[in-house]
């Protein structure tokens, strides 16, 4: 049931490709408000990389997670999908997987305009920091997915998620910017190890709480 619940939230976004389209192009207006905003230093632009990457990653995925129960919300067809004999939670991991692989691609989509725009040097290994960035994924997707729930129903959703959503990552934000610095300035491991820890915390805390409470969280 997982597969099929998964093949149809990308079946419908592949086929109008909504989420991807407008989480690419606020992305690109973002960073293109960066690079004219900064001062044009590699060294300055160097520093503010991490924060600048994961202030344009969660800016972008309010739009995605906005847009979840968007073909439900349309088409008042969340409560034929609830009626259906399927677990609740295997419905939260379904928009949550999905929701994790709009958000990931959209990021390899940005990533070369971003590192080309702000004047940045290529990072020595990318392997440490595409696992920062799909850990980063899952946590704001997770939180995302139970706020974008709880919030689908009321007549101000659009306003209602921002305000919702963008207190609670704080701390995973945080912790992804230290990690992403860490790993971007060459820093030993055991220097920024604590963050990814909190990451990780983050996503299994937020994910077993969207598997176990969503449905109460999706009830009339």
């Amino acid at each position: 049931m997982f597969i099929t619940l998964l093949k149809k939230e990308l079946f419908v976004e592949l086929r109008n490709k909504e989420v991807i389209l407008s989480m690419l192009a606020f992305g690109l207006t973002v960073l293109l408000i960066f690079s004219f905003s900064l001062s044009g230093n590699p060294k300055i632009n160097h520093e503010m990389a991490p924060g600048l990457f994961w202030t344009l990653v969660v800016l972008s995925s309010s739009l995605g997670l906005h847009r979840l129960f968007g073909q439900e919300k349309d088409f008042d067809a969340f409560a034929s999908l609830l009626s259906a004999p399927i677990d609740r939670g295997t419905l939260f991991l379904a928009k949550w997987i999905s929701g994790f692989l709009f958000l990931f691609l959209i990021e390899i989509l940005i990533v070369l305009p971003f590192f080309l725009f702000l004047g940045l040097s290529q990072p020595m290994s990318y392997f440490p920091g595409i696992g920062i960035v799909m850990l980063g994924n899952l946590g704001i997707v997770a939180v995302g997915v139970i706020v974008s729930g709880m919030a689908m129903r009321a007549k101000m959703s659009a306003v209602l998620l921002p305000v919702l959503l963008f207190p609670l990552l704080t701390p995973l934000l945080i912790a992804c910017v230290k990690a992403t610095t860490g790993w971007y300035h060459l820093i030993p491991f055991s220097n920024w190890q604590f963050w990814v820890l909190i990451m990780a915390t983050y996503v299994v805390i937020f994910g077993l709480a969207g598997y176990v409470f969503f449905e109460h969280i999706t009830e009339e």
